[in-house]
């Protein structure tokens, strides 16, 4: 299992598609539920509240966010998420 600190050393990039790959792997549809939960508030804390109220009526923005967040700043704010998951689920 690897640890937070490892997980750090990796691009954004990186943490999404190993969560994604491990999510899609255990059928794990709660992980993609929280991400499309957190997507508004990731764009509020990337400095984008506008989009952030539009995300909160749109679940299709809300994905597309998730799948291809519209800046880094946005792509950022998932970081936590994916170590979280990847520490409690990924098998060293």
């Amino acid at each position: 299992m690897p640890t937070a600190e490892e997980l750090e050393g990796l691009s954004t990039k990186e943490l999404q598609d190993r969560a994604f790959r491990l999510a899609r792997r255990r059928l794990d549809v709660r992980f993609f539920w929280n991400l499309l939960e957190s997507a508004p508030a990731a764009e509020a804390a990337a400095g984008h509240g506008g989009e952030a109220d539009v995300d909160v009526l749109s679940l299709s923005e809300r994905v597309a966010d998730v799948l291809n967040p519209d800046t880094a700043e946005e792509a950022e704010a998932f970081r936590p998420i994916y170590i979280d998951y990847l520490v409690k689920h990924e098998k060293g």
